[in-house]
């Protein structure tokens, strides 16, 4: 089967979906900037809160509706991936442009269609938590340095053939290219080759294709490594939901969506750090001021924004999670077990300092 009768038939399943869906709801926005809106849509998506994304969906839509598809496209991939890939090769074929979905019904048919699919679908991040290990983790520097120097032709056999699946993705990575820091690429990548070598080593067409225009759509390599991961997480499985810390609504949006990339959810961060919470004092006697904010950021995100309804449990999966949450914090933390616990048991604490930020912004901006 060629790739374009692979697309065609992403198209033509979003079609039939798009076709069987509900009526969407009328949009709904909130009152939120795009990067809370963008981070309330991920997160609404991991927790199974389709009503939530779709509010946040509707402010994309509105404010920032460049941001909506890309936004989608991550979500898919980073998310989702194998725990659905029938949603994923949805928001894939979604992703091919205003035109297309113009014609499927509109934006707001589409993305009510393929938001339904990608909340109510079982959850793998897998994908992101070995991107993370490859780009942060101590132990992999050696092999960061030596991948990076090889030619492509070399870095696609490591990429393709039975090996440590950290020093796979490396090269995948650097084949591809990229512009992360940790691995200093500067090199174009060669994406249609090495797409073509990994379909000629036995990856399904299928999934090759979906990392194939991922990428392309997106500019990510989330979709590359779902692809690679294929193999890896084939089997049994089970599926359990993440133990999710408390939440406050906060002016009807929940206190979850201030994040390290909003300036709400910075402001707050910083306001804690300042507390006496258990947590502030560790990062208070370990962590550089300039620092700090960022390196809480990560933690919380380790203990709340990336918790899911339906994770799909397998051992490497879990393996990858926990490298991905206790070794690749930092040069200041090589192991974040004691933090991590620590800002799990703050997220009240926190969640109060958000309030506060939140509140204090509001009365700021209404006129006397």
């Amino acid at each position: 089967m060629k790739r374009s009768e692979i697309e065609s038939l992403f198209e033509n399943e979003l079609r039939r979906a798009v076709e069987r869906s509900d009526l969407p709801p009328r949009p709904d926005p909130i009152c939120a900037t795009p990067w809370v809106a963008m981070s309330l849509l991920q997160k609404a998506v991991r927790r199974g809160r389709r009503d939530l994304a779709l509010r946040a969906a509707a402010t994309l839509r509105r404010d920032a509706p460049e941001r909506l598809w890309r936004r989608l496209g991550c979500i898919a991939s980073e998310d989702v991936g194998l725990g659905d890939l029938d949603a994923v090769g949805l928001v894939t074929a979604a992703l091919a442009g205003s035109r297309f979905r113009a014609a499927l019904g509109g934006e707001w048919a589409v993305a009510n269609c393929v938001i339904d699919a990608l909340a109510r679908a079982p959850k793998c991040r897998a994908a992101d938590d070995l991107l993370m290990a490859c780009e942060r983790r101590p132990a992999y520097a050696q092999d960061r340095a030596e991948l990076r120097a090889l030619p492509t032709r070399e870095l696609i056999a490591i990429a393709s053939r039975p090996g440590p699946v950290h020093r796979r993705a490396l090269a995948l990575w650097c084949a591809l290219g990229g512009g992360s820091r940790a691995l200093g690429l500067r090199r174009r990548g060669e994406a249609q080759r090495v797409f073509d070598d990994l379909r000629h080593a036995g990856w399904p067409e299928r999934i090759v294709e979906i990392a194939r225009l991922g990428r392309r759509r997106t500019g990510e390599l989330l979709g590359p490594f779902v692809a690679l991961l294929y193999r890896e997480l084939a089997g049994p499985t089970g599926v359990k939901a993440d133990e999710r810390p408390p939440e406050t609504m906060i002016g009807g949006t929940p206190s979850w969506a201030y994040d390290l990339y909003s300036r709400e959810g910075r402001a707050a961060f910083a306001r804690f750090l300042r507390s006496d919470a258990a947590s502030a004092a560790w990062l208070r006697g370990r962590v550089d001021p300039g620092r700090r904010v960022a390196f809480f950021g990560h933690i919380v995100f380790r203990v709340e924004g990336g918790l899911v309804d339906h994770r799909m449990r397998r051992p490497l999966a879990d393996h990858l999670r926990r490298e991905a949450d206790v070794e690749c914090s930092g040069p200041e933390c090589r192991d974040a077990s004691e933090i991590l616990a620590l800002a799990r048991a703050d997220i009240p604490r926190l969640n109060e300092a958000r309030a506060e930020v939140l509140g204090e912004a509001r009365h700021a901006a209404v006129p006397f």
